[in-house]
Protein backbone atom coordinates (compact mmCIF):
# COMPACT_ATOMS: atom_id res chain seq x y z
CA UNK A 1 0.00 0.00 0.00
CA UNK A 2 1.28 3.33 -1.00
CA UNK A 3 0.31 6.61 1.24
CA UNK A 4 -1.78 9.31 -0.13
CA UNK A 5 0.89 12.14 1.05
CA UNK A 6 4.14 11.93 1.72
CA UNK A 7 4.31 13.92 5.54
CA UNK A 8 8.20 14.45 4.99
CA UNK A 9 7.97 15.77 1.25
CA UNK A 10 4.90 17.85 1.65
CA UNK A 11 6.33 21.40 2.96
CA UNK A 12 3.13 22.07 5.09
CA UNK A 13 2.88 18.65 6.49
CA UNK A 14 6.88 19.15 6.80
CA UNK A 15 6.11 22.20 8.75
CA UNK A 16 3.26 20.95 11.11
CA UNK A 17 5.56 17.85 11.70
CA UNK A 18 8.02 19.69 13.43
CA UNK A 19 5.69 21.27 15.67
CA UNK A 20 3.67 18.00 16.17
CA UNK A 21 7.11 16.05 16.99
CA UNK A 22 8.11 19.10 19.63
CA UNK A 23 5.01 18.20 20.99
CA UNK A 24 4.84 14.93 21.27
CA UNK A 25 8.79 15.21 22.78
CA UNK A 26 7.16 17.49 25.57
CA UNK A 27 4.90 15.12 26.40
CA UNK A 28 7.88 12.07 26.76
CA UNK A 29 9.62 14.08 29.06
CA UNK A 30 6.99 14.47 31.07
CA UNK A 31 6.77 12.60 34.17
CA UNK A 32 3.69 10.20 33.36
CA UNK A 33 5.74 7.08 33.17
CA UNK A 34 7.05 5.59 29.97
CA UNK A 35 5.65 2.48 30.16
CA UNK A 36 2.03 4.06 31.01
CA UNK A 37 2.35 6.38 27.86
CA UNK A 38 3.22 3.21 25.57
CA UNK A 39 0.02 1.47 26.78
CA UNK A 40 -1.74 4.27 26.68
CA UNK A 41 -0.40 5.28 22.82
CA UNK A 42 -1.18 1.80 21.83
CA UNK A 43 -4.64 1.68 23.30
CA UNK A 44 -5.81 4.54 21.58
CA UNK A 45 -4.47 3.53 18.21
CA UNK A 46 -6.06 0.24 18.77
CA UNK A 47 -9.52 1.67 19.31
CA UNK A 48 -8.87 4.06 16.22
CA UNK A 49 -7.50 1.37 13.78
CA UNK A 50 -4.23 3.27 13.06
CA UNK A 51 -1.90 0.07 12.22
CA UNK A 52 1.47 2.56 11.29
CA UNK A 53 0.96 3.54 14.83
CA UNK A 54 0.26 0.08 16.45
CA UNK A 55 3.24 -1.14 14.97
CA UNK A 56 5.23 2.09 16.32
CA UNK A 57 3.96 1.69 20.16
CA UNK A 58 4.42 -2.07 20.06
CA UNK A 59 7.81 -1.59 18.60
CA UNK A 60 8.79 1.07 20.90
CA UNK A 61 7.30 -0.91 24.07
CA UNK A 62 9.16 -4.38 23.33
CA UNK A 63 12.35 -2.15 22.94
CA UNK A 64 11.93 -0.45 26.43
CA UNK A 65 11.46 -4.20 28.15
CA UNK A 66 7.14 -4.60 27.99
CA UNK A 67 6.47 -7.96 28.05
CA UNK A 68 4.38 -9.42 25.04
CA UNK A 69 1.91 -10.67 27.70
CA UNK A 70 0.52 -7.12 28.54
CA UNK A 71 1.16 -5.76 24.89
CA UNK A 72 -0.94 -8.53 23.30
CA UNK A 73 -3.88 -8.37 26.54
CA UNK A 74 -3.62 -4.59 26.13
CA UNK A 75 -6.88 -4.44 23.89
CA UNK A 76 -8.67 -6.56 26.80
CA UNK A 77 -7.53 -4.52 29.48
CA UNK A 78 -10.60 -5.00 31.56
CA UNK A 79 -10.22 -8.29 31.67
CA UNK A 80 -6.52 -9.04 32.31
CA UNK A 81 -4.68 -8.75 35.36
CA UNK A 82 -1.32 -8.03 34.65
CA UNK A 83 -1.77 -3.36 34.74
CA UNK A 84 -1.27 -1.44 37.65
CA UNK A 85 -3.99 -0.30 38.90
CA UNK A 86 -2.96 3.29 38.05
CA UNK A 87 -2.50 1.54 34.35
CA UNK A 88 -5.82 0.65 34.26
CA UNK A 89 -7.02 4.25 35.36
CA UNK A 90 -5.15 6.04 32.60
CA UNK A 91 -6.31 3.24 30.12
CA UNK A 92 -9.71 3.95 31.10
CA UNK A 93 -9.39 7.72 30.53
CA UNK A 94 -8.15 7.21 27.31
CA UNK A 95 -10.74 4.98 25.98
CA UNK A 96 -13.10 7.17 27.15
CA UNK A 97 -11.09 10.19 26.05
CA UNK A 98 -11.01 8.65 22.37
CA UNK A 99 -14.27 7.54 22.48
CA UNK A 100 -15.90 10.72 23.17
CA UNK A 101 -18.09 10.74 19.98
CA UNK A 102 -20.02 7.48 21.04
CA UNK A 103 -20.94 9.36 24.26
CA UNK A 104 -22.03 12.46 24.59
CA UNK A 105 -20.93 13.10 27.97
CA UNK A 106 -17.58 12.48 27.18
CA UNK A 107 -15.03 11.67 30.11
CA UNK A 108 -16.81 10.78 32.79
CA UNK A 109 -16.41 12.22 36.58
CA UNK A 110 -15.68 8.70 37.77
CA UNK A 111 -13.07 7.92 35.33
CA UNK A 112 -11.56 10.97 35.99
CA UNK A 113 -11.63 10.53 39.49
CA UNK A 114 -10.09 7.33 39.29
CA UNK A 115 -7.41 8.86 37.24
CA UNK A 116 -6.92 11.49 39.69
CA UNK A 117 -6.38 9.08 42.20
CA UNK A 118 -3.44 8.13 40.81
CA UNK A 119 -1.86 10.71 38.83
CA UNK A 120 -0.59 14.12 40.20
CA UNK A 121 -1.98 17.26 37.69
CA UNK A 122 0.92 17.42 35.72
CA UNK A 123 0.90 13.58 35.17
CA UNK A 124 -2.55 14.12 34.06
CA UNK A 125 -2.20 17.32 31.97
CA UNK A 126 0.50 14.69 30.48
CA UNK A 127 -2.02 11.93 30.13
CA UNK A 128 -4.71 14.39 28.62
CA UNK A 129 -1.86 15.92 26.29
CA UNK A 130 -0.74 11.75 25.14
CA UNK A 131 -4.64 10.94 24.65
CA UNK A 132 -5.36 14.01 22.62
CA UNK A 133 -2.15 14.26 20.35
CA UNK A 134 -3.09 10.33 19.77
CA UNK A 135 -6.24 10.86 18.08
CA UNK A 136 -4.40 13.28 16.35
CA UNK A 137 -2.11 11.80 14.86
CA UNK A 138 -3.89 8.52 14.42
CA UNK A 139 -6.58 10.58 12.26
CA UNK A 140 -3.74 12.07 9.91
CA UNK A 141 -2.13 8.44 9.77
CA UNK A 142 -5.47 6.64 8.63
CA UNK A 143 -6.82 9.53 6.65
CA UNK A 144 -3.89 9.55 3.93
CA UNK A 145 -3.34 5.54 4.21
CA UNK A 146 0.23 5.72 6.01
CA UNK A 147 1.73 1.82 5.43
CA UNK A 148 2.53 -0.32 8.72
CA UNK A 149 5.15 -2.85 9.29
CA UNK A 150 8.55 -1.36 8.21
CA UNK A 151 8.58 1.38 11.72
CA UNK A 152 12.60 0.78 13.71
CA UNK A 153 12.62 1.68 17.19
CA UNK A 154 13.70 5.31 17.73
CA UNK A 155 12.98 6.56 13.83
CA UNK A 156 11.00 9.11 15.31
CA UNK A 157 12.83 10.42 18.72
Amino acid sequence: MDPRLNFFADPTAGKALKYFMSAGKVIKDSPLPAATQELVALRVSQINGCAVCIDMHTKESAAAGETSVRLNLVAAWREATVFTEAERAALELAEEGTRVADAAGGVSDEVWAYAAKHYDEEQLAALVMLVSFMNMVNRANIITRQPAGNYEVGQFH
